[in-house]
C-alpha cells in the first residue's frame, strides 16, 4: 500500500492548555507513532490562529518550526484571520503571505473565523491568496456558537466565491460541507454525520463538477463518513473526483487513534485491493494530489 499524505493535522511542540475533556493536540512523537500505525508518511500542519473553538492556539511560527524540526513528519500551511492586522478589507495580506510562502508554507488554513464567506474582509483574504497562488483550506460553520466560515444550506456563498476567484484552489471541510454530498441534506442533518444511502443531487458533487477550483478534504468524522456511509457511492465518488480529493485525518489528540475517522485509511486500502477503485484514483487521492501542491 502507498504511504499516504495527510492534508489535515494539528500538532504542538509541547503540551499546553488542556480542553475541558483533558485533551490536547499531539506532539510530534505522538503523531509519528500514529502515522506509522496508519501507513501515513507526512501530514500538513494547520495553524489555528482564530479564537473560535480554541483552547490552545497553534501559531504560524510554531507550524514553521515543526516542519523545520521534523521534516520527515510535517509540511505546513500558514493561516490568516481576516480580522487581523488593520482589521479592514483593504489589508495587504500579500505582504504577509509572501513571507510565509518563502519560508515554506504551501497553503492557507484551516480558516475557522466565524464570518460569512462573502464578508468583505474574507473576500480580501481570498484575493491575496489567489494572487500569491496559495490554496485555502476552510471549515464551514453556522452563525454564532460555532467556528468556521458561515454559509447556508445549499452552500450559496461558497458557490459565489468559487466563481469570484477561479484561480484560487478552495479545499472544503467540516460537517456542513460534507453533509451536502447527499441530495436529501436538511438543516437538521447538515451539522452532524448523516447515515444511510447517499441520494443523488447533492450540492458537493454538483459544485465539484461545476468548479474545477474546488477540492474536498476527506478528513475528520465528516469527510470519512461522507465517503464510507454508502460504500458503492463512495467508490464512484472517488473515481469521478479523483483529481479533486485529498486523504486526511484531522488528528487533534493522541486519543484519536481509536476514532471512527481514522478508518478511512483502511477503507481506501481495501477499496483498491478489491478493485472497487482504480489504482490511479487511489494514488491520486492518497498521495499525488497533495504532493502536487506541497512539492511544487
Amino acid at each position: 500500500m502507498l504511504k499516504k499524505i495527510d492534508i489535515h493535522v494539528h500538532s504542538v511542540l509541547e503540551k499546553g492548555t488542556l480542553r475541558p475533556d483533558g485533551g490536547d493536540f499531539t506532539t510530534p512523537d505522538e503523531l509519528r507513532a500514529m502515522y506509522d500505525t496508519l501507513g501515513i508518511e507526512k501530514g500538513v500542519q494547520l495553524p489555528t490562529i482564530s479564537p473560535e473553538g480554541q483552547y490552545h492556539t497553534l501559531t504560524n511560527e510554531d507550524a514553521r518550526k515543526l516542519a523545520a524540526l521534523y521534516p520527515e513528519t510535517y509540511y505546513w500551511f500558514c493561516n490568516i484571520d481576516p480580522r487581523g492586522a488593520s482589521n479592514s478589507p483593504d489589508m495587504d495580506w500579500s505582504y504577509v503571505l509572501e513571507q510565509y510562502k518563502a519560508w515554506g508554507a504551501r497553503g492557507v488554513g484551516e480558516m475557522v473565523a466565524n464570518m460569512y464567506f462573502d464578508d468583505p474582509m474574507v473576500l480580501n483574504v481570498f484575493k491575496h491568496c489567489e494572487k500569491c497562488e496559495l490554496p485555502v483550506l476552510f471549515h464551514i460553520g453556522q452563525k454564532g456558537n460555532d467556528y468556521g466560515l458561515i454559509d447556508e444550506l445549499g452552500l450559496p456563498r461558497l458557490e459565489k466565491v468559487l466563481g469570484m476567484f477561479p484561480k484560487l484552489t478552495f479545499i472544503g471541510h467540516s460537517q456542513k460541507f460534507w453533509a451536502e454530498i447527499s441530495g436529501d441534506c436538511t438543516e437538521e442533518l447538515r451539522g452532524g454525520y448523516p447515515t444511510g444511502r447517499v441520494i443523488p443531487g447533492g450540492r458537493v458533487p454538483e459544485l465539484l463538477r461545476k468548479y474545477p477550483n474546488l477540492r474536498g478534504d476527506m478528513s475528520a468524522g465528516s469527510g470519512c463518513n461522507a465517503i464510507m456511509r454508502d460504500p458503492a457511492f463512495g467508490y464512484a465518488f472517488i473515481e469521478e473526483f479523483q483529481d479533486q480529493l485529498f486523504f486526511g485525518t484531522d488528528i487533534c489528540d493522541p486519543r484519536d487513534i481509536t476514532s471512527f475517522m481514522l478508518r478511512l485509511s483502511h477503507f481506501l486500502d481495501e477499496a483498491v485491493e478489491k478493485r472497487y477503485i482504480s489504482e490511479t484514483a487511489y494514488a491520486k487521492v492518497c498521495r499525488m494530489n497533495a504532493l502536487a501542491i506541497l512539492e511544487k
